[in-house]
Order: C-alpha cells, then structure tokens, then sequence
C-alpha cells in the first residue's frame, strides 16, 4: 500500500499522475514510482526513495510522454524502504502497483522462480507481475490473464496492470482494498482514494469488492467476482480537497487542529437547530437492546468514549472492540443488536471485514460513523452517520476523532429515546453540544501556554497519562497522539489502577498527564494525583477551573474552560492535541507525515 493513480487518455498523462500523488501524500508512504508507456510504444519506469517530489523532478528531467501510465506511493509492507522494493514492478512487458498484502506469495514466488522468473526485490507485489506474465502467455488477453491471475492470490490487493503490447488498456482488480474509477471526456483514470482525481474529473464509479475492470479512453467494462459483466453506476462527487494550502499553519495538523470549531459545527449541522436534535437519518432504534462498537486506533478510543454515553445515557449494554481481535475470534451475537463502525477513512482494512463478518453472524442492523462518502464502509453498512469533518490531511487524527464523538453523542441520543432518556437530559445534551464550537474556541486560546509547556518534554523518553470514567479514553488518545508524531514511548492507564503497577514507573523523568473535569470522579483523581505526588512524579494536571486544583511542588496545573460534563470528553481531547503537536515541533520530527504510519490503513 498506500496510494495508487491510473490514466489513459490522448494527452500527456505524467503530471496527472504526479498531481495525483501529491494529493495523496497525506497517507504516508516511504518511496514513489511511475511507469508509463511512451510514444514509442517504450515501457519506461521511474522510481525514489523518500517523497513525490524527488520522483518529480526524476520524471521533469527525463520527459516522458505518453498516454497511459500508472503511479504509486509505497508504504511498506514486505521488504524494507528503497527503490528496488519500490512500485512500480514489472516482468517483461508487464508493469503493475499493487495496495493490499498477498498472503501466499511466498508459495508462489518459490513456483514462479522454479519456472525461471527472476525475482529483483523482497515485495509480495512482484509476484503479482509475473504471475500475469506467465498467465498471459495463455490468455487470449490482458484482461483475461488478470482474471486467471487473481483466482491464485489469497489476501488483499487492488491492484492496476498495464501491458507495452496492448498500450490502450488498464485492468484493474479489487478484493478488499478500494479503488475508484474516475470518468471523463476520451479518458479514464483510476485511484485508491478519488481526491487524487478532483484536478481531472469529479464522475466516479467505486469497485465492489472482488471486481475486475478493462479500461481505455472510451469504455469502461466492470465484471464481478464470478467474471459476469456488471454496471458501476459513476456519480457526481462533491467532495472537496483542501489540502493545497496550510495558510497560516506551520503543519497541517495544527491547521486542522483550529479547524475542529467549525468542523463539530458542520457535523451538527441540520442535526442541532434551535436547542432541538433531529436524528430522524439514524431511524427508530427502540429494537436496538445491544450495541457493538468495531474499531481500530483513534476511532478505537472514540467507541470507547462512546461506551460510557451509551450505557449511562441511554440505558443500552454496549460492547467495544478493536476489528482486528472481533474478526478472529468467535463470537455471541444477542438479538436485536446494533453493529457500530467507526473509521475516518472508510476504508480501514480490518474495520471492512470486521463489518462483513458481521452480517454473517445475524446484527440486526448495522450503522457506520465515517468522514468519507462512497467509501467501503459507508456503502457497505445499512445507515451511515457523515462526520463532515473535510478532508484531514495529517497522519495523526485531529478532526476527525472529535468530530466521531459529536457523531457517537448523537447516536447516544437516538438509542436513547423512548428509553429512559428523559426530555430534560436531552435538551441538556442539544444546549451543551450548542455551545461546544465556541468551548473549544476558547479552549485554543491555550495554545501558547501549552507551547511553553511543552519545552519540558524536549528530554524525556517516556509519559504516562492518566483519567477516570469516560475521560480514560482520552488519556488513551493523548498517549497515542504523543507517540504517533513525537515518537516519545507515552501509555494511559485509568487513574485507579495507579497503584495496581504503573506506579513502579513513577520518578522525576517521566511526566505524568492527567486529565481532570470538575466531575463526580474529580475526588478520586485528585487522590491519584497525590499518589504520584508522594513518589517524586511530575505531573501535568488539565483541570477545569471549578475543580480546585492548585499548583504545587512538581505539579502545573492548566485551566480548561469550565464545560458540562456531558462534552467534556471532546474538550478535553484539545489540549492533549495541542501538547503533543508542540512536544513533536520541538523533537523536529515530521509532523504530518510521522514515519512507519499510513493515514488510510488497508492492510491487515
């Protein structure tokens, strides 16, 4: 994986395919290739090490002409970071990128070699390429030499593949990596993720899972996962790429870290109108006696938060698991279950088939909480609640996460209903969501402080963060926030279990960061902190400015904007966002693009 372009067109389509990498560069990738069939009917490759733009300046300073090529950006999976493990790959007149993992290609690298193909890198992917060169040997064409080809590959892959004797062609394949079709006048394109098409077409058609494509200028032919003709309808897409410009910013995620008043605003729009919910979109749920939620990473730590809603709130048994654990283990399905996926891209490999393991096991329905339209998710799962939060651009989720809480209160609301949810407590749920952009407004204001803060962990090696109830998830996600672009090692533990072993871990060199609203559970925390007091930690306390707590010898104290306990969650999420941009600033690691990480994780 990480990010696929295709074109065929009579232009020049080079810097298409650059363009479209660029665009996807937010994913996180470690090296970049193209190969194009020029006007010579010559197959020529071009692959760096690093970023796009050193394949750029590669490609500009060898013009290569030519109306059919493919692209790609390369996060590794098999084989360590370098040009020859880089896509493109290529076996005679065949050339091939590849997104996913080909789980048995060892078995058929070992066939492949003993029938004399040479293999030149470590990637599963080559396997791929020789094995439609060797298939096509037998085939009547490209398009039937892919078909035969991909019935011996287990796995995952969306895959595209181009021939220098048939340089009218693209056939594209999909089994549980996306690809998405973009149509225009005389010319297709392909992509793993349409914002790498907006500069060239806003018509898309999606590949379903198990589909193969024949594509040329002219035509577009789709044929399922039994090699039967099938119709892709394209629809106008809407959505917008606003990752050209940080403005301001110094980092996109800073940018998008100021976004996020405006971001809960879009996502409460038409949903929050005069103190009053309307979540007509989410449909009766008064059936719904039990809630699933599937998740990985940040989305993780927002169906976690999401539990204590829920249970609390609106009276329902809720359950959360990370998809990668649910879809290998057996599992007890009650009735009238509700299955929950969250999932910034839709795309999340192991969320997708934690979902179709799901309807195979009997949930009742199924509901998806995703930032993307038309992705995998949203178009898989029964009902789709849209976050809005626009396109997020740096690896480390900002936007996207709190606006996944917005979107997880308003299901609590729903499941609530009729439920024990009383009329009172829903409207104090609609006024403190009301006011929830202007709190994080507010809340931004703390940016310098934090800054200055953040000089403290220039050093450290290691952090602990600590919360108690629904504010433990937050910790979770300020601990990963921390380590996902700083690289400091950080860890959350509910403030209770302290003296249950991570209080061996306590000295002078490891900050401790504890999150604290003035709430039912705000006694308790400030017994912990007085644990770690005692043993010598330095702590950094986020407290509401009614919970009185005071600064002390080796404790800072933040005052956070006084909230209902209801947001305080999503508030909460701010400052910790805020640390850890600042903490990686002063490391000077690469923000945006924190290495071995991909935005869109479409491998197991």
């Amino acid at each position: 994986m990480c990010g696929i372009v295709g074109a065929v067109a009579q232009r020049d389509v080079a810097d298409i395919l650059l363009e479209g990498l660029k665009r996807l560069e937010y994913r996180g990738y470690d090296s970049a290739g193209v190969a194009v069939i020029d006007s010579r009917g010559e197959l020529r490759r071009l692959r760096r090490l690093g970023k796009v733009q050193s394949l750029a300046d590669a490609v500009h300073a060898s013009p290569t002409p030519g109306g059919i090529g493919i692209a790609h950006t390369r996060w590794a999976t098999h084989g360590e970071p370098s040009e020859a493990n880089a896509h493109p790959h290529m076996s005679g007149d065949i050339a091939v990128v590849h997104n996913g993992i080909i789980e048995n290609h060892e078995t058929l690298r070992d066939q492949l070699k003993a029938q004399g193909y040479v293999f030149t890198s470590q990637t599963d992917t080559e396997v791929i390429a020789h094995l439609v060169e060797r298939e096509l040997k037998s085939a009547d064409s490209l398009l039937a030499a892919v078909m035969a080809a991909r019935t011996q590959l287990h796995g995952a892959y969306g895959m595209v593949v181009i021939d220098r004797q048939q340089p009218d062609r693209m056939i594209v394949a999909r089994s549980g990596s996306p690809l998405v079709i973009g149509f225009g006048i005389g010319e297709h394109f392909i992509a793993s993720d349409q914002l790498a098409l907006l500069p060239v077409t806003r018509k898309f058609a999606f590949l379903e899972e198990g589909d193969v494509a024949e594509i040329t200028r002219q035509s577009v032919s789709v044929f399922d996962k039994n090699n039967e003709a099938v119709v892709r309808e394209p629809q106008e897409s809407t959505v917008e790429h606003d990752a050209g410009d940080k403005g301001e910013f110094r980092h996109y995620m800073l940018k998008e870290i100021y976004e996020q008043p405006q971001a809960i605003a879009n996502t409460l729009e038409g949903r929050l109108f005069n103190g009053q919910l309307n979540l007509e979109a989410l449909g009766d749920l008064s059936d719904i006696e039990q809630v699933q939620i599937i998740a990985c990473g940040t989305s993780y730590h927002a169906g976690m938060t999401a539990r204590y809603w829920i249970e609390e709130l609106a009276g329902v048994a809720c359950n959360i698991e990370i998809a990668s654990e649910f879809r290998y283990r057996k599992s007890v399905v009650r009735p009238n279950s509700l299955l929950v996926t969250i999932s910034q891209s839709g795309e999340t490999a192991d969320t997708l088939a934690a979902l179709r393991l799901a309807k195979e096991l009997g949930f009742a329905r199924s509901l998806t909480i995703c930032n993307v339209p038309g992705s995998s998710l949203v178009r898989e799962s029964d009902m789709a609640l849209m976050t809005r939060a626009g396109a997020e651009i740096g690896v480390a989720s900002t936007k996207a996460f709190t606006t996944q809480l917005v979107g997880l209160m308003l299901l609590t609301v729903a499941l609530g209903r009729g439920r024990g949810l009383s009329t009172d407590k829903e409207k104090q749920i609609a006024d403190a969501l009301t006011h929830l952009p202007g709190l994080i407004e507010k809340a931004l204001g703390m940016n310098s402080a934090i800054q200055q803060l953040a000089e403290n962990f220039a050093e450290k090696h290691h952090a602990l963060f600590l919360g108690r109830g629904d504010q433990y998830p937050i910790a979770m996600e300020g601990a990963l926030k921390l380590k996902e672009i700083s690289y400091i090692h950080a860890e959350a533990y509910a403030a209770g279990e302290l003296k249950h072993g991570p209080l061996a871990l306590i000295d002078s060199e490891m900050p401790i960061v504890v999150v604290a609203p003035h709430n039912d559970l705000v006694e308790k925390l400030k017994s912990n902190i007085e644990e770690v007091r005692a043993r010598g930690g330095e702590l950094i306390v986020f407290a509401d400015e009614a919970a009185d707590i005071r600064p002390e010898a080796n404790m800072q104290v933040m005052d956070v904007p006084h909230c209902d306990d209801i947001v305080a969650p999503i508030l909460y999420t701010l400052p910790l966002q805020l640390l850890s941009y600042h903490v990686a600033v002063i490391k000077g690691t690469d923000v945006d693009q924190p290495r071995n990480l991909a935005k869109s994780v479409t491998v197991e």
